[in-house]
């Protein structure tokens, strides 16, 4: 079962904006003195359902190397220009700790990129960022400086690919129902909202989305999300769209 946490708030606050990550593949990611690439993917948190990372493709200028850009250092999304702004410079980036592609994101790792930019960590505390909602940047006191030192190696196993679980089939408790085609990310908190699916011929290839708290479970093995509703709950939510006139494409299951 995957955990929810519940301090997180169900919609997105009145400055900040749902974007759907298929949306910012590509993006060019600008540094503050040049750019350095753009978004290839996004590592995202399973268990309490947050981006922790964008993946930039350098390019030429860091051949071969997986550069991982945390939401602490996201500056403004201008999405009208397709630019992800980070607060950091080049030569920070290009000195920071470097990760091989084909090996998963260990909690040693973490701790060492954070301990390099002297962010604070996210899994100290029990809210999505640590201490709080959002990727806010506190000052770090003695005690976590050394409890950053205090980490063992081990694959997260939590942190996994957006674009890998994109063409996942999702499973409600009935049968089938479609295929995840992007998630819905809150641009301030980086919280992943919901899930868009493209549902089968059984309901016209409609596209709806499913709040993250309707997901059970992940199985990576079967590639599959497994969602705590039947395909009578999503007719239903038509029909009840229907009655109030608000006939939409695409519709939110809560």
């Amino acid at each position: 079962m995957i955990q929810h946490l519940q301090e997180s708030p169900a919609v997105p606050t009145v400055d900040s904006h749902l974007e759907n990550t298929k949306d910012l593949y590509g993006d060019r990611i600008a540094a503050v003195d040049g750019d350095i690439g753009h978004v290839r993917d996004f590592y995202f948190d399973d268990k309490i359902w947050v981006i922790r990372y964008a993946i930039a493709d350098t390019g030429t200028w860091l051949t071969g190397r997986l550069v991982l850009l945390s939401p602490y250092a996201f500056g403004k999304l201008d999405q009208p220009n397709q630019t992800l702004h980070i607060n950091l410079r080049k030569m920070q980036i290009q000195d920071s700790p470097s990760i091989e592609s084909h090996k998963p994101v260990s909690r040693q790792f973490e701790a060492d990129y954070y301990l390099y930019y002297g962010w604070p960590a996210y899994w100290d505390g029990g809210a999505m960022w640590g201490m709080g909602g959002y990727p806010a940047i506190l000052p770090r006191s003695k005690d976590e400086v050394e409890a950053f030192q205090k980490y063992h190696h081990r694959d997260d196993k939590h942190l996994q690919s957006s674009r890998e679980v994109a063409g996942y089939h999702i499973e409600a408790v009935d049968g089938p129902i479609g295929q995840v085609t992007g998630f819905l990310v809150d641009d301030r908190s980086w919280a992943i909202r919901e899930l868009v699916v493209e549902t089968g011929h059984w309901y016209s290839g409609k596209e709806i989305r499913i709040q993250t708290s309707r997901v059970d479970r992940i199985s990576y093995q079967e590639s599959k999300v497994y969602v705590n509703l039947t395909k009578a709950d999503i007719q239903k939510t038509e029909e009840h769209d229907l009655a109030q006139g608000q006939r939409v494409r695409t519709k939110t299951l809560s």
